[in-house]
C-alpha cells in the first residue's frame, strides 16, 4: 500500500490535507471554476510490483492495493471487481469490448467507489456514511455501510427509479425523500457540516465530483482492461458521464500505469452525455462545462444532471478525448439491441457508451480499426421503466397451438415454419 501524502486540487494543483475529503479545491471555487480533489502519494502507487507477477487474490478490486489508500486486510469488501471484459462483435460497432460492471455486488461500478470511500470512512473514525442519489451509489453505500456495521442515510428524490430506493432500503439504509435532487444535497450538506458525517457523493453545487478517496476505486478499472489486454491498451475508453467520478478514476488508473512503464500509453476518452455540457465546454474553451436544461427529463436518471465536471473536462482534454450527447430515443434502441443480441440487459445510462461510439464511428472520429472498451454501468434490473414503456404486454393463450402460433405472430411478429 502506497501511503497517502495530501489531496490536491484536479485542476490547479494546491494541496490540501488528507482529512478535506468533504471539500473542494478553495482557491478554484474562488476563481468561478469549482474542482474536485484527487488523493497524491509519498511514493508512486505500484513501485516495486512485477505486473506479470501478480497475485490473483484477494477475488477483489483489492488485489489491487499497492494503488490504492488502505490495505486488503483492512477493506470493507463484498468481492467487487474483477468483472468481465469481453468482445460485442453482434453490435454492429467494429473491435468493440463491454467491461461488464453489471457483475458488482450491488450491480453497478458505484461498488467500486463505494468499497473504498467506506474503507476510508472507517479509517478516519466515522460514524455515519450518507449519501446523495438517483439510485447506483446509494444503493452501493448502503450495501457497504451495513458490511461495515456502520449506519447510511441515503438522500433521494421524488421520481426516483423504485427499484433502486428499494435496494437502498433492503441493505438497511436510512432512505429520505426530498422535494428536489437540491434539496438532497442541502440536507446532506448541513448533516456534513454539523455533524462530521461522511460523504460517499457530491453533496454541494456546483458538483465537482464525489469522494476523492472513493474515486480512487475506479483506477482498478483502467488495472483490469491493461491485464486483460496483456498490458496493450485499447485506442478508446468510452463512459457514461454525469459528474466524472469513473472518468477520471479510469484514466487516473492508466496514468499510474505509464508512470510504472507498464503500459506505452494511455487511451482516448469519450464521456456519453445527456445534457451536452461537456461537448459544448470542448467546443467553446469553457474553463468550467456551462449548466445545458434539456426540455424534457432524461430517462438515463444515473447520468442526467445538467452540468458537467472540471474532472471530466481535464480528462477529455489531456486525452484528446470527445464528448456526445445521447438522446432518449437513441438509448432505448441500445437497450434492446444489447439484451438481444449480446444478452447483457443494461440500465438507461448504461448503454450510451455504445450510442456514442456509434457517432464517432460514423464520423471517423474513432476508425473503424480502433479497438474500444465500452463500460457497461449497471444492470437494467436497476430501472425497467424504459424497457416496460416500449415492449407489448405478454399476451395470455388459453387455447391449444393454434391460438399460441396466433398470438405469438400477432404480438411479436413470429412465424413458425416446420
Amino acid at each position: 500500500m502506497p501511503s497517502p501524502s495530501a489531496l490536491a486540487c484536479v485542476r490547479c494543483g494546491t494541496q490540501y490535507a488528507l482529512d478535506q475529503y468533504a471539500s473542494d479545491c478553495a482557491a478554484c471555487r474562488t476563481a468561478d471554476t469549482p474542482a474536485n480533489l484527487t488523493l497524491l502519494f509519498a511514493t508512486a502507487p505500484g513501485q516495486g510490483l512485477d505486473r506479470d507477477r501478480l497475485d490473483a487474490k484477494p477475488a477483489s478490486l483489492w488485489r489491487w492495493a499497492a494503488f490504492l489508500p488502505a490495505e486488503a486486510k483492512d477493506a470493507v469488501s463484498l468481492g467487487e471487481g474483477n468483472t468481465p471484459l469481453r468482445p460485442a462483435p453482434a453490435l454492429g460497432l467494429g473491435e468493440v469490448w463491454i467491461k461488464d460492471e453489471t457483475r458488482n455486488p450491488t450491480w453497478s461500478f458505484k461498488d467500486r467507489l463505494a468499497s473504498v470511500a467506506v474503507t476510508m470512512a472507517r479509517r478516519f473514525g466515522a460514524k455515519m456514511i450518507v449519501s446523495s442519489s438517483s439510485g447506483n451509489a446509494g444503493a452501493a453505500a448502503a450495501a457497504y455501510a451495513a458490511k461495515a456495521g456502520m449506519p447510511c442515510i441515503v438522500f433521494t428524490f421524488k421520481g426516483a427509479a423504485g427499484a433502486l430506493v428499494t435496494q437502498m432500503r433492503a441493505y438497511g439504509a436510512m432512505v429520505v425523500v426530498a422535494e428536489t435532487p437540491a434539496d438532497r444535497w442541502r440536507l446532506q450538506r448541513e448533516g456534513v457540516r454539523a455533524f462530521g458525517w461522511y460523504p460517499a457523493s457530491p453533496f454541494f453545487a456546483p458538483v465537482v465530483g464525489s469522494n476523492p478517496y472513493g474515486i480512487e476505486g475506479y483506477k482498478t478499472i483502467a488495472y483490469e482492461i491493461a491485464e486483460a489486454f496483456a498490458w496493450q491498451t485499447p485506442d478508446w475508453c468510452v463512459l457514461p458521464v454525469c459528474f466524472g467520478d469513473a472518468l477520471y478514476g479510469t484514466w487516473k488508473g492508466f496514468e499510474e500505469l505509464r508512470a510504472l512503464g507498464w503500459i506505452a500509453r494511455t487511451p482516448r476518452f469519450a464521456a456519453a452525455e445527456v445534457s451536452g455540457s461537456l461537448a459544448t465546454a470542448m467546443v467553446t474553451g469553457e474553463a468550467l462545462p456551462p449548466a445545458r436544461r434539456p426540455n424534457v427529463p432524461s430517462i438515463a436518471t444515473s447520468i442526467a444532471w445538467i452540468q458537467g465536471t472540471v474532472q471530466a473536462l481535464e480528462v477529455l482534454r489531456r486525452t484528446d478525448g470527445v464528448a456526445v450527447a445521447i438522446d432518449d430515443d437513441t438509448l432505448v434502441r441500445w437497450i434492446a439491441r444489447l439484451a438481444g443480441s449480446e444478452g447483457l440487459w443494461a440500465e438507461p445510462a448504461s448503454v450510451a457508451p455504445l450510442a456514442a461510439i456509434e457517432r464517432l464511428r460514423q464520423q471517423g472520429i474513432a476508425a473503424s480499426g480502433e479497438r474500444i472498451v465500452a463500460l457497461i454501468t449497471a444492470s437494467g434490473l436497476k430501472d425497467t421503466s424504459p424497457v416496460e414503456a416500449n415492449l407489448p404486454p405478454p399476451p395470455t393463450v388459453t387455447g391449444g397451438l393454434d391460438h399460441l402460433l396466433a398470438s405469438l405472430r400477432q404480438t411479436y411478429g413470429f412465424y413458425h415454419h416446420d
